[in-house]
């Protein structure tokens, strides 16, 4: 029974991912498809293979992740974690159809917290403070004055430049950091799936703490979260890309770059899982703010907010309906 519900989580794991992909893929491309400078086509295919790239590139965010609780061995354990993608993959699904770009890493890890306190599994309240909660709330903030400066800096640079030869340059470097965000992108969020079955893993026997990640691992995640990119976002494209303010290319370009940056360095420096939705989301708004604050369409921005605070708790509650099912179906 142990090897089928293994099975079952890495299957669930893997479709948590693709989810991921197509509900984060506006991430990475919305600002470059608004500016028209990449065609959506195009746009999907580049984050593709970018986001495939960056899942290889680092295990220091899936080590984070697998140490968010601490499941019991055998079935139960198991029972914990797939409740927990179930209720993270139910958020993703209920902010995609509203267009609402909802972090998927918080669902995750709401997800998982929300099935591991209802089991009375151990929960390492200190690594979701100082890896989770601390980097949540500083990120988006971060990411807003740095898109911010940043498009102040070029605004001064260019000022005596023509515009649209200056917008012609940005679109073109678009390309470059619309593929480093999603490079980004694919170094966060794909390892964030190869922690949760690490978990697994580690729940069934099959691993020990200190294991490295096995490298069926790494490519599952890496193929699942490319193939859900380039299945492509559109709502959540169109929520990033024109409903918050309508971006030029020079403003495209700072949101992307400082996005991207900032996703590099907690993932290097921090081992922190942070959400790639909230840093573009407020680079966008750091970065359209240097028009005119009025400028930025904040009631859209609300809704946006609304949904970061409730996918910790809404995910949480489903992932803890899901375990309370499974425990009464699935022997432990």
């Amino acid at each position: 029974m142990d090897l089928a519900i293994v099975i079952a989580v890495v299957v669930v794991a893997l479709s948590f991912d693709y989810t991921n992909g197509f509900h984060d893929a506006a991430n990475a491309i919305a600002t470059s498809i608004s500016t028209r400078a990449l065609t959506p086509r195009i746009a999907l295919m580049l984050a593709a293979v970018m986001n495939f790239v960056g899942a290889l590139l680092g295990q220091k965010v899936a080590h984070t992740v697998s140490d968010v609780i601490a499941p019991p061995s055998g079935n139960h354990g198991l029972i914990i974690v797939l409740a927990g993608l179930l209720g993270a993959i139910a958020w993703n699904l209920i902010t995609w159809y509203f267009g609402l770009p909802s972090s998927s890493s918080h669902a995750l890890i709401g997800g998982l917290v929300g099935a591991a306190l209802t089991a009375g599994a151990v929960v390492h309240w200190s690594t979701i403070l100082d890896k989770v909660v601390i980097p949540m709330v500083a990120s988006p903030v971060v990411g807003f004055l740095l898109a911010f400066l940043v498009m102040l800096a070029i605004m001064w640079i260019f000022r005596k430049r023509n515009p649209h030869k200056v917008f012609r340059g940005f679109r073109m470097a678009q390309t470059v950091s619309a593929a480093a965000l999603a490079l980004g992108h694919g170094l966060q969020d794909a390892q964030k799936t190869m922690g949760v079955i690490f978990l697994a893993l580690l729940a069934s026997g099959h691993a020990s703490p200190d294991d490295p990640l096995p490298l069926w691992v790494v490519l599952g995640a890496a193929s699942a979260i490319s193939l859900g990119t380039y299945s492509g976002g559109f709502r959540i494209m169109r929520t990033l890309g024109r409903r918050i303010i309508h971006l030029d290319p020079a403003r495209g370009f700072s949101a992307e770059a400082v996005g991207a940056a900032v996703l590099y360095t907690t993932a290097f420096a921090y081992a922190a899982p942070i959400s790639t939705t909230h840093i573009i989301t407020s680079s966008i708004m750091g970065a359209g703010a240097t028009k005119r604050f009025s400028a930025v369409r904040w009631g859209v921005a609300r809704s946006i907010i609304t949904a970061w605070v409730l996918t910790f708790p809404m995910a949480g509650l489903v992932a803890a309906a899901c375990y309370t099912v499974l425990h009464l179906v699935i022997p432990v």
